[in-house]
This record gives C-alpha cells, sequence and structure tokens, in this order.
C-alpha cells in the first residue's frame, strides 16, 4: 500500500510539473454579452457558493494561461451542473468542443437532456454516446464531432476511445471520476495536460 501511495504522489506531481510548463490561449472575454445573457436565463437564483464557483472558473478559463484543472464538490442539489453547463457553454461559443464525461449509461442520458434542455435556445449543438445507440447511430455521431459540427458530447468512458477525435477538444467535465477504472483514469491523466479540465463530485476525493 506504501509504495502504490507513493507512486500515486509522484503521479499526481509530475502531472502538475507538466501542467505548469504548458500553455494554452485564454478563452475570449469579449463573448461577456452571450455569457451573461446565458447567466440571465437560468430560472433560480443562485446560491453564494454558485456564484463563486462561476467567477472561479471563468476566471481560469479567461485570465489564465495554463489549462484549467478545477475540483467542484457538493452534495446533491449544490448546483454544480448549472457551473458545468455555463463551463461548457463558455467554451462552445469560443469555438471549443467539450466532452463531458459520466461513470453510467442512465447518467449519461441524464447529463445529456439536462444539457439539451438548458442549452436550447442558444447556438450550440449536444450530442451523447452510450449503449443505447446502435452502431449506424454512433458511427454518425463520431463523425460530426471530427468534423467540429458538434460542440458539446456527453457519454461514458467510451468516448476516451481512440475512435473518438474530436476536431478541437477545449474543455472536459468529469462527473464523479473517482467511479472510474484505472486504465480510464490514465487516459485521463494525459488529456489533463493539454485541455481545461472540471471535475464534479458528491464525494470528497484526493487531488
Amino acid at each position: 500500500v506504501e509504495v502504490s501511495t507513493v507512486q500515486m504522489a509522484e503521479d499526481v506531481l509530475a502531472l502538475y510539473a507538466t501542467r505548469e510548463t504548458l500553455s494554452r490561449p485564454a478563452f475570449d472575454p469579449s463573448k461577456d454579452k452571450e455569457v451573461t445573457q446565458f447567466a440571465t436565463s437560468f430560472r433560480f437564483e443562485p446560491t453564494p457558493d454558485q456564484k463563486k464557483c462561476f467567477e472561479d472558473v471563468e476566471n481560469d478559463m479567461v485570465w489564465r494561461s495554463r489549462p484549467m484543472d478545477r475540483l467542484i464538490c457538493g452534495d446533491v442539489g449544490f448546483g454544480k451542473t448549472e457551473v458545468a453547463i455555463r463551463a461548457a457553454f463558455k467554451a462552445a461559443i469560443d469555438g471549443k468542443q467539450v466532452a463531458i464525461l459520466v461513470p453510467t449509461t442512465i447518467l449519461a442520458f441524464q447529463h445529456y437532456k439536462t444539457f439539451k434542455e438548458r442549452l436550447k435556445d442558444f447556438p450550440v449543438t449536444i450530442d451523447y454516446l452510450n449503449r443505447f445507440k446502435s452502431a449506424a447511430e454512433k458511427k454518425v455521431t463520431i463523425e460530426k464531432v471530427k468534423e467540429g459540427k458538434i460542440d458539446i458530447l456527453v457519454g461514458t468512458h467510451g468516448i476516451l476511445g481512440k475512435e473518438v477525435a474530436f476536431k478541437d477538444l477545449g474543455l472536459m467535465i468529469i462527473d464523479e471520476e473517482q467511479k472510474f477504472g484505472v486504465g480510464h483514469k490514465e487516459k485521463l491523466k494525459t488529456l489533463r495536460t493539454t485541455v481545461d479540465c472540471l471535475t464534479l463530485t458528491a464525494t470528497p476525493i484526493p487531488r
């Protein structure tokens, strides 16, 4: 156990050391009008914690030159999804694609419906990949992702596969990362060094 713990710590340090040497173009701050319009379409009054999260995530995306890696931890009902949706919208209107990774098929479809409903009045395309789709349907979706015709893709670990190639991935949102297997987490480590990452969880996890 001690050896594995030390190895994990070394891996985390190596990851963050790598991230500190990387840079990426900041998201366009001139899109404030669209972001504000989207924010005001929220049906509920944001909580103080939500407001703080909105501000912190936007600051990371707009004012930092290094890829974001932020963890949002809160109980069910806290409003983590709205934080994720606003980040996804910010990335999408700036021309970047967003991948939303969830641990189960049912949760993938739930997130798809939630994002679809929230974004229905805005020029953002969203789709999903899970086992409920036929092979032909998956092929069409994967091709659209490759061509950049889908802004936001929701799915389980399948979206980490080699057959799914994003044209310009800018943000990855991960829900309950601790529920993924070791192999998937290794893939996520690689992605974290190149794109902005927002992790959602109701369970405190070591970072």
